[in-house]
């Protein structure tokens, strides 16, 4: 079949050639990617995926983080084409608007906590991230303190992948030595994993310890140098790391003493991954100054993100009339990807799917627990519909099996034959299915699962490996 053929219609084996040869991937690995290829997806309903030979899969993973209501929907794909037809694209440069993105800008403001009553558009959760930490530095200009521009962080966290957002986060394996990361003014603590803090503390002491390491870092660096701190509520793509009881107020509590702005990064638990339409404050008793998000807003149908911001915020930037807040990008407040916003809030509201994720949540919660009776497994941990199966060698040191092994990769390939995606992460299984999970699909996971770890430990065990 000449090329031109196999574009127009292609086999599977077309569409695996093309993606091979001219595709490169978010976070390739060139070895595995030149053996392997990739998985081409082909169709999406609800929970399920399919690939282009036809075999279906339950995407525990929900895409990243962001099928909220599920795929295939046809009165969303009706809504993005009807406002496609209508208005398909309009500037929202200094003084011009559209309709469905000052809708949307007033929705927002009404779900979000406290007095977060403005909205910038994005392209996504990384140029989220990016602006809000570019506000930081604005809004204390604005105060003025022109040097109190720096960000603290925590390890093990993902902010997105812009020069910027990616120089905030810091989660292992994300630092390549190709790359170059802005270094100055950027500040990392320690994440708040329960799992891994020390030997004989408590988790009220290891929180204390936390909160004691940010006072610890203000009096070393000094207050006038550090603008803002940015969290995930519960850290995502680092690890499903669930903080200590009280620990988000607390550091929400040190901001406050010190001026610092408290950026909420909640591109994967808004929009009812936790069961609330942001976690920040109906979980956690914070009310940030600024929220991020994204994924969850359009439940992934098309990109937005938006950078959610307090009245008192615009009122400390708009003191001069002659400023310019110079940042921004074309697709900002794209009349489409609004429509589809304001769609799929309506879903999600009609439907209760908040109520349907905190009673799918906690049945997850508690079907994957189980697990941690398999050898492999230290610990299962999460909230909601965000969950992590942490693989260890040794249950009682936690000890991880060396990196080489790559246990978490070989879990999602078995899973994977079985018809079951989940993501593979370090020494991590992460899941986040879609809010619109069924009793009977979250016992396919659990059951599934199972059958994959015990397949790998039994690969490993007869690999020479003492597990348990």
């Amino acid at each position: 079949m000449s090329p031109l053929a196999a574009l127009n219609s292609p086999s599977p084996a077309d569409l695996w050639e093309m993606d091979h040869s001219h595709a490169l991937h978010p976070w390739t690995n060139f070895g595995s990617f030149q053996k392997e290829g990739a998985l081409v997806i082909t169709r999406g309903e609800g929970c399920w995926l399919w690939d282009a030979d036809g075999k279906r899969y339950l995407d525990s993973v929900g895409g990243l983080w962001c099928t909220n209501i599920g795929l295939g929907r046809r009165e969303m794909a009706q809504a993005i084409a009807e406002q496609a037809e209508r208005l398909a694209f309009s500037n929202t440069f200094v003084d011009m608007a559209n309709d469905p993105s000052a809708r949307l800008a007033a929705k927002l403001a009404s779900l979000a906590p406290g007095d977060l009553n403005r909205v910038m558009f994005t392209t996504g959760g990384s140029t989220a991230v990016d602006t809000a930490i570019r506000m930081v530095a604005y809004v204390q200009s604005c105060l003025g303190h022109p040097d109190k521009t720096g960000i603290v962080a925590r390890d093990h966290s993902y902010h997105g992948s812009t020069y910027l957002s990616q120089s905030v986060g810091k989660r292992p394996g994300d630092r390549v030595p190709e790359f170059r990361y802005k270094e100055d003014g950027i500040w990392h603590l320690s994440p708040p994993d329960t799992y891994r803090r020390p030997e004989g503390m408590t988790e009220a002491e290891f929180c204390d310890a936390l909160v004691q390491e940010y006072e610890d870092l203000i009096a070393r660096v000094g207050a006038d140098r550090i603008g803002g701190f940015i969290a995930e509520p519960i850290q995502a793509s680092g690890g499903v790391i669930v903080p200590p009881e009280g620990y988000l107020h607390r550091m929400w509590q040190v901001c406050q003493r010190h001026g610092i702005l408290f950026i909420a990064d909640e591109v994967v638990t808004a929009f009812g991954r936790l069961g609330h339409w942001f976690a920040s404050e109906d979980v956690f008793g914070v009310t940030p100054d600024i929220i991020t998000t994204a994924k969850g807003l359009t439940s992934g149908y098309v990109p937005l993100g938006a950078m959610i911001f307090s009245d008192r915020l615009w009122q400390i930037m708009g003191q001069d009339p002659d400023r310019w807040f110079t940042a921004g990008f074309t697709y900002s407040g794209h009349p489409v990807a609004c429509a589809a916003g304001l769609k799929n809030i309506e879903i999600m509201e009609r439907e209760g799917l908040l109520a349907n994720a905190a009673r799918m949540g906690a049945l997850f919660q508690a079907r994957l627990k189980r697990l941690e009776d398999l050898p492999l497994v230290g610990q299962v941990r999460g909230r909601g519909l965000m969950i992590c199966t942490e693989n260890v060698m040794d249950k009682a040191t936690k000890a991880p099996l060396p990196d080489g092994v790559n246990e978490s990769k070989r879990i999602s390939n078995a899973a994977e034959a079985m018809g079951l995606i989940v993501r593979p992460l370090a020494h991590l299984n992460v899941m986040s299915p879609p809010l619109v999970i069924s009793e009977d699909e979250v016992e396919f996971v659990a059951v599934t699962l199972e059958k994959a770890i015990r397949q790998v430990t039994d690969e490993l065990v007869r690999e020479g490996y003492r597990l348990g």
